[in-house]
């Protein structure tokens, strides 16, 4: 078993100063098996899965059962169970008082619409995705991105074994999953959109351009993206918009948040035809980006791009500091006048340009190649 440590402790330290926590990531990321750890490390609590028709039925009277614990009290999948969001409210309003809530699910927007509507002022986010390689180990990147985070593919037996249980997230998640969140939309439909998605990876959000492909509405497909994003499995890369006097690219860009799942959405056998596959720059880009934003958070995560082809695959604003990063799957890349262009318009402090070799070396005064072995180099 990987021990998820920096999870762990995130969440400690947010039980401790709030009276809600809600833990919140992808279905099958490994929030219930970290919510149940939580729970052996403190004393007394009480576990609900909403799932369970048992656990359902003993919070029929929600505000009489839960009114009466003291300590701490688990809410698994509460996205099934809206309603409770009121009767949470009158619960962390007591004062003194006699527990505090941790909530897990697994759809943002439902979770934190009810979170901002009933909870304001009371309740934390604690964000979760799958293994990392701070986790994972960084000498394991090979099978992180061929495999993806997912504990059950990444854990797998084999490379066969964790293919057959993406392709079965992929139809639960579509068939099962999406009813289950109160979302109607037919699953060949947002399949189709999905496996269309996987060929744009890295590429600009063109909403039109993909609806014309489909045969769909440009607000159907923006509309079916957004549920992806809400059910942390695309990500949405807003632009950088500042008055530089520059004509800059004002729509997002997409990527498939796990790598494995894309590899199995572009129907990818194997390792080896990835290595061949016209989107391996594109997918060692999204898997090296996302390892990037477990490290620094993505509260300030941009790209920048201008109408005049200049480019950089991400702006961040750490503590402070403006750093930029590009992705290259080299073990040798190159300056750019691109990466130049953008050091200068954008003021950064550094440009890092992440790789899949070993050594991180200098390229100029403030300019590294930087190994996907050593990617906490980029904090300051």
């Amino acid at each position: 078993m990987i021990k998820r440590k920096q999870v762990e402790q995130r969440i400690h330290v947010a039980l401790e100063r709030s009276r809600v926590v809600a833990l919140l990531g992808p279905r099958q990321c490994g929030k219930t098996t970290m919510a149940r750890i939580i729970a052996q490390s403190l004393t007394p609590a009480t576990f609900f899965d909403l799932e369970n028709r048992i656990d359902l039925h003993k919070l029929a009277n929600p505000m009489m059962v839960l009114g009466d614990l003291k300590g701490y009290v688990i809410l698994d999948e509460i996205q099934r169970q809206p309603e409770l969001f009121a009767d949470l409210r009158v619960l962390a309003d007591r004062d003194p008082l006699p527990a505090r809530f941790l909530i897990l699910g697994s759809a943002s927007p439902d979770i934190i619409r009810g979170c901002s509507e009933s909870l304001a002022g009371r309740v934390e986010f604690v964000f979760m995705s799958g293994f990392d390689l701070s986790e994972t180990l960084p000498e394991f990147w090979k099978s992180l991105w061929w495999r993806g985070g997912f504990p059950p593919a990444f854990l797998a037996g084999s490379d066969a074994d964790a293919r057959a249980w993406q392709d079965n997230f992929i139809r639960t998640f579509l068939e099962r999953d999406l009813r289950g969140m109160g979302i109607n939309i037919l699953p060949l439909a947002l399949h189709r959109l999905w496996q269309m998605q996987a060929h744009y990876h890295a590429q600009l959000f063109n909403a039109s351009e993909l609806g014309r492909a489909l045969a769909e509405s440009y607000m159907t497909v923006k509309r079916h993206t957004d549920v992806l994003s809400g059910a942390f499995l695309m990500r949405q890369l807003p632009p950088w918009r500042e008055n530089i006097g520059k004509r800059q690219v004002k729509s997002p860009k997409l990527y498939i948040r796990d790598s494995g799942l894309l590899h199995a959405l572009l129907q990818i056998p194997n390792r080896d035809a990835l290595l061949g596959h016209p989107k391996v720059g594109a997918s060692w880009e999204g898997f090296a980006l996302e390892q990037v934003l477990r490290l620094t958070g993505d509260q300030n995560a941009f790209f920048w791009a201008t109408q005049s082809g200049a480019e950089l695959d991400l702006f961040l604003i750490h503590q402070g500091n403006r750093i930029g990063v590009e992705f290259k799957f080299s073990e040798t890349p190159g300056i750019t006048r691109s990466m130049r262009e953008a050091i200068k318009t954008l003021q950064l402090e550094h440009l890092y340009i992440v790789h899949p070799g070993s050594e991180t070396y200098p390229l100029d005064e403030n300019i590294s190649g930087l190994s996907i072995l050593h990617l906490d180099s980029i904090l300051p």
